[in-house]
């Protein structure tokens, strides 16, 4: 068989060995459910029952009554100006002005509308603003989800390859497939998985999101997943190639977490940087041109509107590169360090002596 059949052939081979192992299955079947948990619940649980603190403008009429029969606490304040300022500023949920008029910032306050003997016209005074909820949690989903699934599926590349090493089967592999389609196989299969296990997360959130009416958080997030998947695609590429290295220089399991670190600093430090710098515009804007960082970075501003239409576009060009480049120079290494099983191999090595036996 020729390469491209034989990494096709070892690449469902491990996509088998992956959908019947017990551990993944349940880990994935737990994703979801955390994932339908964390879009559907909040709209189930969050209700109405928590009064509307609203400010009301001596020129607002007679509103005073039915809000506070309805057990909302009223302010009242001198002029329309200051009822808006307070909503502006946090102070109150909703302010009730000439009109009348119900005045909210990002989000229709029903509870008070429907406290009003006469339903009043509603003011958003930003309605492009996000949910500072949405704002916290949204960068740390996209950066966890990126890091522990690249983690999940990232590992057992290196480990595989070690324990083919250790046990000298791949001395029996290469005489059947070329090397690099051993590569080619295992790659392709890590990304097949950790992208279908993406696709099915973010699926889940749609729906959850749609069936729990949150329809103005999904027309922000939606655009945000779209990108994420091409991002998570090459993003994982480029650090497969990477995990395959680390698993190839050395020739014991044990000696896995050592050779793997450079893996572990490049998902660790972006990770932290986007979560902990995500409300500086200027450091992430530079995360999302950076290969290690753009999958967890680009997509998140995708979702703030931080960046311009074509950003994620060359962003993404960039990071298809580099994903190329790694492997083209993982292959290279990985061919020179797969038959050398006395020990740790070193990368320089490896490059100059590749095994010709593909």
């Amino acid at each position: 068989m020729n390469t491209r059949q034989a990494a096709l052939l070892v690449a469902a081979r491990e996509i088998q060995i992956k959908i019947r192992d017990r551990a993944f299955l349940i880990s994935t079947a737990l994703f979801l459910l955390i994932a339908a948990a964390a879009t559907i619940l909040p709209g189930i649980l969050s209700g109405d029952d928590e009064p509307t603190t609203v400010a009301v403008s001596s020129a607002s009429g007679n509103v005073v009554a039915p809000l506070t029969e309805a057990g909302h606490e009223v302010r009242t304040v001198a002029d329309d100006a200051a009822a808006e300022q307070a909503v502006r500023d946090g102070d109150v949920g909703a302010a009730v002005v000439a009109g009348p008029t119900v005045l909210a910032l990002d989000d229709t306050p029903d509870d008070v509308v429907r406290a009003l003997s006469t339903a009043p016209p509603v003011q958003l005074l930003d309605p492009d603003a996000i949910n500072p909820v949405a704002a916290f949690l949204v960068p740390f989903i996209f950066a966890f989800v990126f890091f522990l699934t690249s983690q999940a599926f990232g590992m057992p590349i290196a480990q595989s390859i070690t324990e083919e090493k250790q046990t000298r089967i791949v001395e029996i592999l290469v005489a059947a497939v070329p090397v690099r389609a051993l590569l080619a196989g295992k790659v392709i299969a890590g990304c097949v998985l950790a992208l279908g296990q993406i696709v099915l997360l973010s699926l889940v959130t749609v729906v959850g999101l749609q069936f729990s009416g949150n329809t103005e958080l999904l027309s922000l997030i939606a655009p945000a997943i779209g990108w994420f998947l091409p991002f998570f695609l090459f993003g994982f590429l480029l650090l497969a190639a990477m995990w395959a290295v680390a698993g190839a220089v050395v020739a014991r399991q044990e000696d896995i977490a050592s050779s793997s670190m450079p893996v572990q600093m490049a998902l660790m430090v972006p990770f932290f940087a986007v979560v902990f710098l995500n409300d500086n515009p200027t450091i992430l804007k530079i995360l999302s041109y950076v290969p290690f960082s753009a999958p967890m970075a680009m997509p998140l501003r995708a979702f703030t509107g931080d960046a311009a239409a074509w950003e994620p576009i060359v962003s993404l060009a960039l990071l298809a590169v580099a994903a190329v480049a790694f492997v083209l120079a993982g292959a290279r290494i990985y061919e020179g360090s797969l038959l050398r099983t006395n020990g740790r191999v070193g990368l320089a090595t490896a490059w100059r002596s590749r095994e010709n036996v593909g």
